[in-house]
Order: structure tokens, then sequence, then C-alpha cells
């Protein structure tokens, strides 16, 4: 499991980071050279594959990402989707850029039990000079139901040559 940021210093200064390309970005997170970003820790998920135009995270929801039902909040439905996604197009990115989210949707189409095992798979369909969009899905580890989808659309930036 790769190491969690714990304060802003652990990150790989911007300056390192427009050295590599968004999949050299994304290996070395998941060989422990980077860190793994802090939400990742706080929404229980770890970045468990990375290849070109993929994305994998796996977690399991636990108590503390319930709504006052008792139930998985749907914002932890969108934050592993929301990663998963853009990690995908992030993995287009060229050397020197930078990329954020647009806009994300996703459709919760069952609950996910607590503690359950999960892979939230993000794909690309499309990455150009100044946008990707990439869709997603998070599957139980187990029974290979399909729990969440979602889409999105990045901005990619180029900010160094």
């Amino acid at each position: 499991m790769p190491p969690i940021a714990q304060s802003p210093d652990d990150l790989l200064p911007t300056s390192e980071a427009l050295k590599l390309s968004g999949l050299e970005f994304m290996q070395k997170i998941l060989d422990g050279t980077n860190p793994g970003p802090p939400i990742g820790h706080t929404m229980g998920y770890t970045l468990h594959e990375v290849s070109d135009g993929r994305c994998v995270f796996r977690g399991a929801p636990e108590f503390n990402v319930t709504n006052p039902m008792g139930t998985v909040h749907g914002g932890w439905y969108g934050t592993l989707l929301d990663s998963a996604m853009a990690c995908a197009v992030m993995t287009k990115v060229p050397k020197g850029s930078v990329y954020t989210t647009l806009e994300f949707k996703i459709n919760i189409l069952r609950a996910i039990p607590l503690g359950m095992q999960i892979d939230c798979i993000g794909t690309i369909d499309h990455v150009g000079r100044s946008t990707g969009i990439s869709h997603g899905e998070i599957r139980g580890v187990e029974d290979g139901k399909l729990y969440a989808t979602g889409s999105t659309t990045c901005i990619i930036m180029k900010i160094a040559k």
C-alpha cells in the first residue's frame, strides 16, 4: 500500500510533478515512490491498479462515511468515482500539464454494505489537448455486482514546457 501524505510537505513539489507524465506520476503512487492522496485515507480507499487510460481504486466503506440513516453517503460514491475517472484521464496527461475535474455525474444503483470491498474503475473515453472524458463504475470485489456508475469531463492545462 502506498504511503499517505500527512502534510503538504509530503506531496511531490509541483515543479517535480510537472517533469512526469500523468501515467508516470500515478505509477509512482502505486509503487510507493510518491505518497497517495490524503483523501484516500479519509475515505478508506487506495490506488490498486493503474495503466494507460485506466485506473482502479479499492476500498470498503465504514461507519464514518454513512449518512444519518446509517447507509453509505452518496458523497462516498461520488468521491471514489471522481478519483478513478479523473485519474484515468490523468494517465494520458503529458509532461508539463495538469488537469482538474470540470464536472461529473454519478448514478447509484444499489447500496454498498458497510465493510464490503469494492473496486472503483475509471476508463477513458477520449483525451485531447484540452479535455478528457471518462466513465467509471463501482463493483463488488467478491460479488461482481455493479453498485454505481459515473461519467466526467476534465480540463487539461499546459503550464510548463
